[in-house]
């Protein structure tokens, strides 16, 4: 049974490790949401540990550098992990058997602010799907447009025609940028796969990004508190790994659920899932 609370401060006292998810919950890509960093601190000054998961395509240097440009300073959590960090360990390392067998010419689906990702790695990067070995999936990219499939079907097609393997580094569908609905690299992998391609997914919810994490928090499973706004990503990660589940409703649902407790309750019971909690948004309202 879902419990619905005003803030996170009823949980802190049930848990010691706080998995959170940043885009939805902390901030909504252009600033922090109301109370998120006051939340955050609460959480650290109560003792409980703090680990930050994203399905960003993008170092992790990268994300600390953007939290500290929001004013989430690096003393608000215990460790960072993306699903782009956990992407470039795997394209690096080449010891999983599906990475060992991808080749090095690299055809890149995705914006030129995600090339931090796998600069420094021995790939060529290839634009043309006839001398390519692979995708590696980021996402759309400004130019082609953010909020429409439609413009990257054919290279798709293209990269299907060839049987190109693709690594999808960012699972979201879509995400809300400053209000605005936006395509994620997770759509376009979804598309690639109905047409019969092999596509590899790196994070949330798939369980193997939520290794390091937890060892980040070095706390029991049943002590670790997983907090997201995706049903799809955040919620049913949680799942999959035996950790509970805090709903935010404030972000990717927001349009669709409000503060409808009924219908949030419909929405994840129809979806599998039992989060132990929904809170309006990552707040703490003791």
């Amino acid at each position: 049974m879902m419990h619905f609370l005003d803030g996170m401060a009823p949980l802190a006292d049930r848990y010691d490790g706080f998995i959170v998810d940043l885009w939805g919950v902390i901030h909504d890509g252009v600033s922090p949401y109301p109370g998120a960093r006051d939340t955050l601190a609460a959480l650290r000054a109560a003792g409980r540990r703090v680990v930050l998961l994203s399905n960003a395509p993008r170092r992790v240097s990268v994300v600390r550098e953007g939290l500290r440009g929001m004013g989430v300073g690096d003393d608000l959590y215990d460790g960072v992990m993306t699903s782009g960090e956990y992407t470039r360990g795997l394209l690096a390392d080449r010891t999983d058997p599906w990475f060992a067998g991808l080749g090095r010419r690299m055809l890149h689906l995705g914006a030129p602010k995600d090339y931090n990702l796998f600069e420094g790695l021995d790939l060529e990067r290839v634009e043309d799907p006839a001398q390519a070995d692979f995708i590696l999936n980021t996402g759309p990219n400004p130019e082609q447009g953010e909020d429409d499939p439609t413009p990257y079907l054919p290279l798709l097609d293209a990269c299907a025609a060839r049987g190109l393997k693709m690594v999808c580094a960012n699972p979201d569908l879509e995400v809300i940028r400053g209000g605005r609905r936006l395509i994620c690299a997770g759509l376009l992998a979804s598309l690639y796969e109905q047409k019969g391609c092999a596509v590899r997914w790196i994070g949330k919810p798939h369980p193997e990004v939520y290794g390091p994490v937890l060892h980040m928090l070095g706390v029991p499973t049943a002590r670790v508190l997983a907090v997201g706004d995706a049903l799809a990503t955040d919620m049913r990660g949680a799942k999959a790994v035996g950790v509970d589940g805090c709903w935010v409703l404030g972000g990717i649902h927001q349009e669709m659920i409000g503060n409808d407790t009924a219908l949030a309750t419909a929405e994840a019971t129809s979806a599998g899932l039992t989060p132990v909690a929904c809170v309006p948004s990552f707040r703490w309202t003791a």
